[in-house]
């Protein structure tokens, strides 16, 4: 995995706990996960209420990944995700998972445009399992990319043809998929097996023009890409 901090200033994942910065306005959610994240093992090393200074805070902090509320002072609409580019731009390897209240399909299209992976999109209101919560920050560390299910939802209906050529099923597929689930998982949502759901795979990426890939982490980042298409 790339080291974010060259000079070595960074742990390792593999040797020392998973470091997190957090930028959220609201007091009571912020102190609630930084407790959520003590209970996981994780280091909250910085938790602030703006995003002023976002890049050397989370270089400071040597951070492993910088969550991040969509709307944060001073003006409450997009100071968040301009931040969490900003950190994507200069630390390309610090995971960033972004908070929000909303599913703003404009935002989470910004967020995924470099297509590199070990990205998040999460609505807060459907943050509500612990385990489920400090799975996604180690999967965006992990440069997986984690989105909930209705942004994903949202990017799909957005889409022109040929979305309308793929199957029900392929649909669902589909929707696991960009949600970067293994093939294993899918499988195990479907309630199908995993010879079914890679047959579904080839047809999805044979109607939508997109060229297969030998590694799970390529294909989730064609998908999104083909979700980012104008």
């Amino acid at each position: 995995m790339t080291d974010p901090y060259p000079e070595g200033m960074a742990s390792s994942p593999h040797s020392a706990p998973l470091r997190v910065v957090l930028f959220e306005d609201s007091v009571l959610l912020r102190e609630g996960l930084v407790r959520l994240f003590d209970e996981a093992g994780y280091v909250t090393a910085g938790a602030w209420g703006d995003a002023d200074d976002v890049v050397a805070r989370v270089r400071d902090a040597r951070a492993d990944v910088a969550i991040l509320d969509v709307r944060l002072p001073p003006g409450f609409r997009d100071e968040g995700i301009r931040a969490a580019l900003a950190v994507r731009a200069a630390l390309p390897a610090v995971g960033i998972l972004v908070l929000s209240q909303y599913v703003e399909g404009v935002y989470a299209k910004e967020l995924l445009a470099g297509g590199e992976g070990g990205v998040g999109y999460l609505l807060k209101d459907r943050v509500t399992s612990l385990d489920e919560f400090t799975d996604a920050v180690r999967r965006v560390r992990e440069r997986g990319t984690v989105l909930d299910p209705l942004v994903v939802q949202g990017l799909l209906s957005a889409r022109p043809d040929p979305l309308s050529t793929l199957t029900p099923r392929e649909r669902d597929v589909l929707t696991l998929m960009a949600e970067g689930r293994s093939n294993a998982s899918i499988a195990e949502r479907l309630f199908i097996g995993v010879g079914a759901v890679e047959k579904n795979i080839s047809a999805i990426f044979a109607k939508l023009g997109l060229e297969e890939s030998g590694t799970e982490h390529r294909r989730v980042l064609a998908v999104l890409a083909f979700l980012q298409h104008p």
